[in-house]
């Protein structure tokens, strides 16, 4: 039933960053800032990171967890920026609303 509860947002979780508090990656792409949060999930790195730019003198962030992961902190950073990338790309600003 826990299973159940995470994959449809049952429990409240934030997204771990890369145990120090602070990104594993940081990245300016096209305007927007891309930070690469992955966190330690089964022995594997869990690639996630958030995706911010201001927008009429605010501040608006995207929190994205993928399911990939990889077996290094460095694999798994350079992925969440890689799909960070291919967010902005498709959904663009969209991804605040």
């Amino acid at each position: 039933m826990s299973f159940l509860k995470s994959l449809f947002g049952g429990g409240s979780k934030s997204v771990p960053t890369s145990g120090t508090g602070t990104p594993a990656l940081t990245v300016d792409h096209e305007g927007y800032l891309i930070e690469a949060t992955p966190y330690l999930e089964g022995g594997q790195y869990q690639v996630a990171g958030t995706i911010s730019k201001e927008i009429g003198g605010e501040r608006k962030v995207h929190k994205f967890i993928r399911a990939d992961r990889a077996p290094s902190m460095d694999e798994a950073a350079d992925m969440s920026i890689r799909k960070a990338k291919q967010i902005i790309e498709q959904v663009g600003e969209r991804m605040f609303q």
